[in-house]
C-alpha cells in the first residue's frame, strides 16, 4: 500500500509581507504530478491545511481545486494548529463519499470524546486503517477522560491514542498534527512548545506501522522511518534555506514488515535564499547572472557606511527581498551593547517594550508616566500580568 504524506501547507500565507499564494499554487500543481505518476492508495494530509483559522477566499479555492484533482486517491486530511478544526470539517460527511476524509473536531463538548473510527483501506495484504488524530488540546482531552487525571500534551496524546479501538492484526497508521521530543523545528512554526511538559515521546506510537506527523516544517525522521515529519512543501523563513522540500512517499507490504520511505524532491517558484557582500558586490553583474535574481532573499550588506535607499536599489536587480540588514563594525558594537543582558524569554513584556523603545530612540529614552501607566493597562488586559 502506498501512501503520499504531505503537512503544513499554511494556504494563504504571507511571508515578510509577500503573499505566498502563486508560490502554493505552484507547488500544488507540482505534488499533482508526483500524485499522477505514483498513483498512491491514499494522500495524507497532516494538518495546518490553512494558515488562518478563518482562511481567505482565494486560499479556500486553492484548497477545492487541489482536492478535487488529487481524485481517485482517497484523501485523508486532519486539522493543524493554525487551523479551525470546525471551519475544516464542515460538509465532511458529504465529502467522504467523493473519498475525501476530515478529522472531526477532537473538542471534548459535552464532557464526551469524539468516536474515534479509522480510514479502512485494503489492499493485496488486506486491511490497513488510518486513525486521524487533529491537533488536540490537553483541556479538550482532560474533559473527555476526566478520570485519567490529563495534565500535559504528551498525556493528552496518549491518553487519545489508548482509547483508539485499535486492531492489532491489522496495519494501523497514524495521521497527527503535534511536538515530537528531539525532533528539529524552524523559525516558521508558531504555536510549537518545547517545553517537557509539551513534548509527545515517540514510544506513544507503537501501535502503528507508520505515524505521519504534521506541526515541523523540516522533513526528518524522528527515532526511525516509521515516525516521521514530511515538512511543508515551501520554505516560509530564512532558518529552512538549507533544507531542501519534498513530497514523502511511504510504501508498506504486510503486516510486520518495515516501511519503506523515500522522498522526491519539489522545486519553487521561487527559491529562499541568502546573500551577503558590499552594495557594489551585489550589484556586480558577473556575481548575479545566472542565478535566479527572482528568488526570495535575505540580504546582508558588509558596507560599513549605510548605503542610501539601499531597498529600492537593490530591487532594481533582485525584486524581492525580503531583509535587508548590515553586518559591520557598527552592527558588532550595537550586538556587544546588548551583550550580558537576560534573555528576553526572562523578561516581563514591560521590560520587553521598554527596552525596545529605548534601543530605537537611543539608550536615553523612557517612557513619561502617563505612557507607563498606558501601557501596564494594556499588558495587563493582554496576559493579565504588570
Amino acid at each position: 500500500m502506498k501512501f503520499i504524506h504531505l503537512a503544513d501547507l499554511h494556504l494563504g500565507k504571507g511571508v515578510n509581507g509577500f503573499a505566498m499564494l502563486e508560490d502554493q499554487r505552484h507547488i500544488l500543481n507540482e505534488i499533482l504530478g508526483i500524485v499522477r505518476e505514483e498513483k498512491p492508495d491514499a494522500v495524507l494530509i497532516a494538518g495546518d491545511v490553512y494558515d488562518k483559522g478563518v482562511p481567505s477566499e482565494e486560499a479556500t479555492v486553492l484548497l477545492d481545486g487541489f482536492l478535487t484533482r488529487l481524485s481517485p486517491a482517497q484523501v485523508i486530511m486532519i486539522s493543524g494548529n493554525h487551523d479551525s478544526s470546525d471551519r475544516l470539517a464542515f460538509g465532511s460527511h458529504f465529502f467522504r463519499m467523493g473519498g475525501v476524509h476530515i478529522a472531526p473536531p477532537y473538542d471534548g463538548k459535552d464532557g464526551e470524546p469524539p468516536r474515534m473510527e479509522p480510514v479502512v483501506l485494503r489492499d493485496g495484504y488486506g486491511e490497513a486503517h488510518v486513525w486521524m488524530l487533529p491537533y488536540v488540546r490537553k483541556s479538550a482531552v482532560a474533559s473527555c477522560f476526566p478520570e485519567e487525571g490529563v495534565s500535559s500534551i504528551g498525556e493528552a496524546v496518549q491518553c487519545a491514542i489508548r482509547h483508539m479501538p485499535i486492531d492489532p492484526s491489522v496495519r494501523n497508521i497514524l495521521v497527527a498534527h503535534l511536538f515530537v521530543s528531539g525532533a528539529a523545528r524552524s523559525d516558521s512554526e508558531t504555536g510549537v512548545f518545547v517545553g517537557t511538559l509539551e513534548n509527545v515521546s515517540a514510544q506513544h506510537f507503537r501501535p502503528f506501522e507508520y505515524a505521519a506527523l504534521g506541526h515541523l516544517h523540516i522533513p526528518q525522521n524522528v527515532g526511525g522511518p516509521s515516525v516521521r515529519y514530511c515538512g511543508s512543501p515551501l520554505k516560509y523563513s530564512f532558518s529552512e534555506v538549507l533544507h531542501p522540500k519534498s513530497v514523502t512517499v511511504v510504501e508498506l507490504a504486510e503486516k510486520g514488515a518495515p516501511v519503506a520511505v523515500r522522498e522526491i524532491p519539489l522545486h519553487p517558484l521561487h527559491d529562499m535564499r541568502e546573500l551577503r557582500g558590499s552594495y557594489d558586490e551585489l550589484m556586480e553583474r558577473r556575481n548575479y547572472v545566472g542565478t535566479n535574481v527572482e528568488d526570495y532573499l535575505r540580504i546582508t550588506l558588509t558596507d560599513e557606511r549605510e548605503v542610501y535607499d539601499a531597498m529600492n536599489r537593490l530591487r532594481t536587480v533582485y525584486p524581492n527581498i525580503m531583509v535587508l540588514e548590515y553586518e559591520n563594525q557598527h552592527a558588532g558594537q550595537a550586538d556587544a551593547a546588548g551583550a550580558g543582558r537576560s534573555p528576553v524569554e526572562s523578561l516581563s513584556p514591560m521590560e520587553v517594550i521598554t527596552r525596545f523603545y529605548a534601543e530605537r530612540k537611543g539608550g536615553g529614552a523612557f517612557f513619561c508616566p502617563e505612557q507607563k501607566k498606558y501601557l501596564e493597562e494594556v499588558i495587563h488586559d493582554c496576559w493579565g500580568q504588570e
